[in-house]
């Protein structure tokens, strides 16, 4: 079976379920050139946990984790499957390299994952599998729990890390109608970028101490957390590549990546 890539998306607000834009254009084309995949491991944002948590559940429900926006959002469903199976089975890889992790049969799906599904994977017809991030740890811990999952993009399953390459939501909203790109985003999109290009996994994760203005640009750091999953995937002879790199508003990234072989 033909080993697949990993992508990092920056999922945007939850108005790109209905209109996407540019970065929802990305998202479609991602998954067209790939076989299509057995299931969809969804490492999100949005499920924050203190050990590693797959969902289980056979039949997710919606879960709309966000409030005062418009009435067509809470509509929308995604009525894509559970995989049980591939849930167990990435827990057994977790635990095989060390790391707890814990299956949660009842979890629903959150908008870092739903809303680029609709684009990635329009028919909801794959099974998709969450996988929660772990605040309390480290980009290397999280990098360690990609790598331990990398034996599943051999078995036709598509892991995508769904967070922000940067998240500040204070300046992204104080900065509503003004024009151009706050340069300190600029600044940590760019050294995120060469750092990736270099392979340089090592200053990525101690990107707390040696990315420009780190902490504005991941005040928390759930939002950045699924990259390193997606890195650690696609295992070391990675390589990666920038499919997208727009911004909402002048302070969010909106990078997407692609990691794996280009052939």
């Amino acid at each position: 079976m033909q080993k697949l890539p990993t992508f990092f998306i920056s999922h945007g607000s939850p108005m790109h379920a209905i209109n996407a834009g540019a970065a929802g254009d990305v998202w479609a084309a991602l998954a067209k050139p790939l076989p299509k995949p057995k299931a969809v491991l969804m490492v999100t944002a949005h499920w924050e946990t203190n050990l590693p948590m797959l969902s289980g559940n056979v039949k997710p429900s919606m879960i709309y984790d966000f409030g005062g926006f418009p009435e067509a959002l809470y509509k929308i469903n995604y009525p894509a499957p559970g995989a049980p199976d591939i849930a167990a089975k990435a827990q057994a890889l977790l635990k095989s390299a060390g790391l707890t992790a814990g299956i949660d049969g009842c979890r629903g799906f959150d908008h870092g994952t739903w809303v680029p599904l609709l684009k990635l994977c329009p028919d909801a017809d794959v099974p998709v599998v969450q996988l929660s991030v772990q605040t309390a740890m480290n980009p290397r811990h999280h990098y360690d729990v990609g790598r331990a999952l990398a034996p599943l993009t051999k078995e036709g399953v598509l892991v995508v890390g769904s967070g922000h390459l940067t998240h500040n939501l204070r300046d992204w909203m104080m900065s509503r109608g003004q024009t151009g790109h706050a340069p300190y985003a600029q600044k940590f999109q760019s050294w995120v970028f060469e750092h990736l290009a270099a392979h340089d996994v090592d200053a990525l994760t101690r990107y707390r101490q040696e990315a420009p203005d780190a902490f504005r640009a991941h005040p928390t750091e759930e939002h950045f957390l699924p990259l390193f999953v997606a890195l650690g995937a696609a295992g070391e002879d990675a390589d990666s590549e920038r499919v997208f790199d727009g911004f909402e508003g002048n302070a969010l990234a909106m990078d997407v990546y692609r990691f794996g072989s280009r052939t």
